[in-house]
């Protein structure tokens, strides 16, 4: 896979010094070559990283698959789904990837608890294999976290064709003081499995991008789930008392460990 440590860095007959350099970092540097050519092993690991990307882009989302029953069972995740009734339509039609479809719409209103101080929902969004890999270890911190700050969370569910704009409907379906939308980033050749966590403040059906907040690049060679639940919780708390959201929000590091962020009260 794309995230795995390169195996040829071990046997590189490259200097050691540039075996170092490379292992610090998923960025294809200092790579060498065969005449004007990429080495044979270069080449082969582009093409599969280029395949992983492409394979995530056009997955469709399995709760069972990606989560496991237990998983799904222990947090009672709720399938919805937005106006994008294929993936081909998701690619092609943004704007559906935008908004629920009326089932999805009404079972919300139903069964989701309005008025909560943090909404999660998961979106698989560009990705599918980034978010059976990162929310499984992500979402229980989150929790733990937010009720540790003894707030009221509402039910999380997960979004099939999800854009990030959705976060606004999410907004003014239930009406939470924070939404938070977990969603697969589009894949590059580093790698395929990255998250990212989008926030707003009460968002509403008038706000763009410029009233979000993003943590990103959430996975093996990235943020760490520890520090992005830390991250998260922390960018949520700013939102709850300056009461806004977006680009005027500069995000603030306590100073504190990870850990001690994400179980810190409030």
């Amino acid at each position: 896979m794309a995230d795995e440590p390169d195996s040829s860095l071990a046997t590189s007959d490259l200097p050691e010094i540039v075996r170092k350099i490379r292992a610090r970092t998923p960025a294809r540097i200092l790579m060498g070559r065969a005449g004007a050519a990429y080495r044979t092993t270069t080449q082969l690991d582009l093409r599969e990283a280029h395949a992983a990307a492409r394979d995530a882009v056009r997955a469709e989302l399995d709760i069972e698959k990606a989560f496991g029953a237990a998983f799904r069972r222990q947090w009672q995740l709720l399938e919805t789904r937005t106006q994008a009734t294929s993936k081909d339509e998701y690619l092609l039609r943004p704007n559906l990837g935008r908004h629920f479809d009326r089932a999805s719409r009404d079972e919300i209103r139903e069964r989701c608890s309005p008025e909560g101080d943090l909404q999660i929902a998961i979106g698989d969004g560009l990705s599918v294999p980034a978010v059976a890999a990162q929310v499984p270890p992500l979402l229980p911190l989150l929790h733990e976290g937010a009720k540790s700050r003894g707030w009221k969370i509402g039910r999380t569910f997960v979004i099939h064709h999800c854009r990030v704009g959705i976060l606004n409907e999410i907004g003014e379906l239930l009406n939470s003081r924070v939404a938070v939308l977990l969603i697969g980033e589009r894949p590059g050749l580093a790698t395929a499995e990255s998250l990212s966590a989008y926030i707003a403040y009460r968002p509403r059906a008038a706000h763009s991008d410029a009233d979000r907040n993003l943590i990103s690049n959430i996975h093996a060679r990235g943020l760490n789930h520890h520090d992005s639940a830390a991250r998260i919780l922390n960018f949520a708390a700013q939102m709850m008392e300056a009461g806004i959201s977006g680009s005027t929000l500069r995000e603030e590091f306590p100073r504190s460990t990870a850990k001690e962020r994400i179980f810190k009260r409030e």
